[in-house]
């Protein structure tokens, strides 16, 4: 693996990262860094997320509209993530029983050295109250 340089515009996107809930997009993340005062350009901070996303600083994940989303995230740790589609609160859970899962699934089917990310969308317990009270409880779209 190649170890990046760690210049001022990576450290000022693993910063802004980690000062965010959940996650966000690199247009999100450039916005909010620009707001604060910051001359960091868009590419650049592509690139960061994408190096930290590498190096396993960060999760990444793709969005239900295609758009490549990341969280900071601790080093070496293997782990699944509960998404809400309406507020993006995010909730790391527990790869154990995702892990049994997935090795059943790909043994039942004859495969080997499987590898999986997985992220469950849904609404969170707030979201899900609010679209109630509101009447706009959105349609499963299994």
């Amino acid at each position: 693996m190649v170890v990046k340089r760690n210049t001022w515009q990576r450290e000022a996107v693993r910063e802004a990262l980690g000062d965010t809930d959940g996650f966000v997009s690199a247009q999100g993340l450039h916005s909010a860094l620009r707001d604060s005062g910051s001359p960091i350009g868009l590419a650049t901070v592509y690139r960061a997320l994408a190096d930290l996303a590498t190096e396993g600083d960060a999760d990444s994940l793709q969005s239900l509209d295609g758009e490549s989303l990341y969280r900071a995230c601790t080093p070496g740790t293997h782990h699944h993530h509960l998404i809400c589609r309406n507020c993006g609160l995010t909730v790391e859970i527990s790869a154990d029983p995702v892990e049994t899962w997935a090795r059943s699934v790909a043994a039942d089917n004859g495969f080997t050295q499987a590898a999986h990310i997985v992220d469950v969308f849904g609404l969170c317990a707030e979201c899900s109250r609010a679209a109630a009270q509101s009447g706009t409880a959105q349609a499963d779209p299994r």
